[in-house]
């Protein structure tokens, strides 16, 4: 249970912070989470490729998030003028 929590509070924060980050306004909290979420997983796959690996924590997890989830926003800000 406790992990769910975990997973929305990150998700949450990196989403808010992506949208401040790229100049939006965000998407609303549930797409801000699943962004954040996604953001995570794209993050965590990017670092691993390049040899990276976090030890875990909230704050590492939270900037990895929010890595991807940048990633994530440009990519279909790039892919929706196209």
């Amino acid at each position: 249970m406790f992990w769910i929590i975990w997973v929305i509070l990150v998700g949450l924060i990196a989403g808010w912070a992506t949208g401040k980050i790229m100049k939006g306004s965000g998407y609303g909290p549930l797409m801000d989470i699943l962004l954040g979420i996604a953001g995570a997983i794209v993050g965590g796959f990017i670092l691993r490729l390049l040899g990276f690996y976090t030890t875990g924590g909230l704050l590492p997890s939270i900037l990895v998030a929010i890595l991807g989830a940048v990633i994530l926003v440009a990519l279909a800000r790039k892919l929706s003028k196209a």
